[in-house]
């Protein structure tokens, strides 16, 4: 088909338009789903190949609203990758990109309680949360995440963690030692955005 597709999907832009084999975006052809890589402007510009069905529902109003919209009235797909589910009792919900991150801190709660909010950051902004049977927790983590608050966060809950103003490494696995595939994966390339200040005559 000449378009961009790999093992994780077809590349495609913020406005859900593919991208053909040459890295030149299409103007006709638009991509949803499990089947897109898409850049989000939260998580470094890296494609996310997101495999949920609530990214593919939002994914594709959007990619219908800019099939039949003129070029100014097209918007990009902004949505944060969130996932849920019960295991062992417990509910776990997830909101941002876990993998996005260097260093993790227990926001809320704790383990021994079996009930918590474990926060990530990336180069000191938060990045994603996770909860488990603390559900209601996470708007407050996401309004964070989509502002790109300074990580650690800061306190704003009644029961915040001791260890919440101590970040630990988040030591994220990777992920070909892993049993299943990731939910969320970043496929692309960060940049170095880092400047390097040269001397006159160096």
């Amino acid at each position: 088909s000449g378009l961009a597709a790999g093992p994780r999907g077809i590349t495609c832009d913020a406005g859900c338009r593919a991208f053909d084999m040459y890295g030149i975006v299409t103007d006709d052809v638009f991509v949803a789903g499990d089947v897109s890589r898409f850049p989000h402007p939260l998580f470094g510009y890296q494609l996310l190949s997101l495999e949920h069905w609530g990214n593919a529902v939002a994914q594709a109003e959007v990619a219908a609203h800019n099939m039949v919209s003129p070029g100014p009235l097209r918007r990009p797909h902004l949505a944060l990758p969130t996932f849920w589910s019960t295991q062992f009792g417990l509910n776990i919900k997830s909101v941002g990109v876990p993998t996005f991150s260097d260093q993790v801190v227990i926001a809320q709660g704790s383990l021994e309680a079996r009930r918590l909010a474990m926060v990530y950051g990336y180069q000191g902004r938060v990045t994603a949360a996770v909860t488990v049977d603390m559900a209601k927790s996470l708007d407050y983590y996401t309004h964070l995440i989509e502002t790109a608050a300074p990580f650690p966060p800061p306190p704003g809950a009644a029961d915040r963690a001791i260890a919440a103003d101590i970040p630990i490494p988040s030591d994220v696995p990777d992920p070909k030692g892993l049993s299943h595939g990731p939910t969320v994966a970043l496929t692309g390339h960060l940049p170095d955005r880092r400047l390097t200040l040269v001397q006159p005559g160096g």
